[in-house]
């Protein structure tokens, strides 16, 4: 079987090229995702929240490590409903499926993101 023709780089090319790459995931989702947009609004609000808030450094760490957490899980579910979409847009159930746990896992990550502010904003 033949490998993908983009397999061939190594060492720091690949690591220049990951990175262009990279960031080109991270403007397309700004551009194309409205709830992305909107997750990065919601980090920009509170990752710098965390650094004034009184807490404790592994405290803050998982207030910033949930609110990036959610933007992760954003691109995930967006790469997930661009690849359906792109193999086709009929209405298939294992479509249906793979759309529903990615916006499954973002509820998660949004339930777990509330969890972890209120538990230590309020112990």
């Amino acid at each position: 079987m033949k490998e993908s023709p983009f397999k061939g780089k190594t060492g720091i090319t690949r690591l220049i090229n990951a990175f262009g790459y990279s960031l080109d995931g991270l403007k397309a989702a700004f551009r194309h995702e409205d709830a992305f947009r909107q997750l990065v609004l919601l980090a920009a609000v509170l990752i710098p929240l965390a650094f004034v808030i009184h807490a404790q450094p592994l405290e803050r760490a998982l207030l910033v490590a949930s609110s990036l957490a959610t933007l992760i899980i954003e691109l995930l579910n967006s790469a997930i409903e661009a690849a359906v979409d792109h193999t086709s847009l009929e209405r298939h159930p294992l479509a249906k499926r793979a759309k529903d746990m990615g916006s499954a896992a973002q509820l998660l990550g949004l339930i777990n993101l509330t969890a972890v502010w209120c538990l230590v904003l309020f112990g």
